[in-house]
């Protein structure tokens, strides 16, 4: 039997570092702490695919970790159940030893998504909302293209406004077009 640790992040922005902390405090090894860092949307990932053998054990920081949605996480404690290999998650306690404890496992992570997908709701009501009340998204405008957009509404030509602002023979037009609507 081998303790194995699993840690992942979305992205490169991320970090791992405060995942694998605590799974060294309850006692897995650095050579058996397996990372990823990508979505975890797919399964299809390089630490997720190390061997893991009958009667090991998994242990992640948080189910999320894991899998993003339902599917997955049934599909991967599923395969790891099959093969007598537990999972255990240190936020909640919860463990796949045991029917009942995969039972929970498979009904949290639905509730997850659940949750998720209204996040994601919200999310897009409040973008909305503010749409409606003016809110621009976006980057800010640079000062060079407010100075290009006044020189175009002054109908300077083309290029006096690119040696004035620096701006591109491309922005030129972008701008003029935006210009010319508002």
């Amino acid at each position: 039997m081998a303790l194995l640790g699993y840690a992942r992040v979305s992205t490169s922005h991320q970090k791992l570092t405060v995942q694998i902390t605590e799974l060294k405090s309850v006692g897995v090894r650095d050579d058996r702490i397996f990372t990823d860092i990508m979505s975890g949307a797919t399964d299809e990932r390089e630490g997720l695919q190390r061997r893991a053998e009958k009667d090991d054990i998994i242990i992640c920081t948080k189910m999320d970790r894991l899998g993003r949605n339902t599917a997955d996480m049934i599909h991967i404690v599923d395969a790891c159940y099959k093969k007598g290999i537990a999972i255990r998650f240190l936020e909640n306690g919860l463990s796949t030893e045991g029917t009942m404890g995969k039972m929970v496992i498979q009904i949290l992570a639905a509730v997850a998504e659940a949750e998720r997908e209204r996040i994601l709701e919200r999310t897009n009501d409040g973008r909305i909302a503010a749409m409606a009340a003016g809110v621009k998204f976006g980057r800010k405008p640079h000062k060079k293209s407010e100075i290009a957009r006044e020189l175009i509404h002054q109908n300077q030509s083309v290029s006096f406004v690119m040696e004035r602002t620096g701006i591109s023979r491309a922005t030129y037009f972008r701008l003029k077009k935006h210009t010319c609507l508002a």
